[in-house]
C-alpha cells in the first residue's frame, strides 16, 4: 500500500493527532490491518492509534499490544463502524 493509499484510510476514519503523536481513531472505532510478506498473512485486529515513520506502521491494539509493520506490506484495511449495540434486558433478571 503506498503512502497515499494509507492517508487516505486515515483520513476516511477521520483520525485525531494525540499530544504524543499517535493517530486515534474516533471513540469506539477500531480498525483491522491485512498485511503480507513472502506469502505470509497477518492480521492485526482492534487497532486504536497508529504512527507511521520511515516507512514502518506501529499500530496499537485497545488491549495495549504495539505491533510493528511495514508499510509495504499492507495490502488492506477495514474500519469497524463504531455502531455500539445496547444489551437491553440481561438473562435471568427480571425487573
Amino acid at each position: 500500500m503506498t503512502e497515499d493509499m494509507f492517508r487516505t484510510v486515515l483520513d476516511s476514519a477521520s483520525v485525531t493527532t494525540d499530544p504524543e503523536g499517535w493517530l486515534r481513531l474516533p471513540e469506539g472505532q477500531l480498525l483491522t490491518l491485512y498485511a503480507a510478506h513472502d506469502g505470509v498473512a497477518l492480521n492485526i485486529a482492534k487497532v486504536e492509534s497508529l504512527r507511521l515513520a520511515h516507512g514502518v506502521i506501529r499500530a496499537r491494539s485497545n488491549k495495549g499490544e504495539t505491533f510493528f509493520v511495514a508499510r509495504e506490506d499492507l495490502f488492506a484495511v477495514s474500519l469497524d463502524g463504531g455502531t455500539k449495540v445496547s444489551a437491553g434486558r440481561k438473562a435471568g433478571f427480571l425487573g
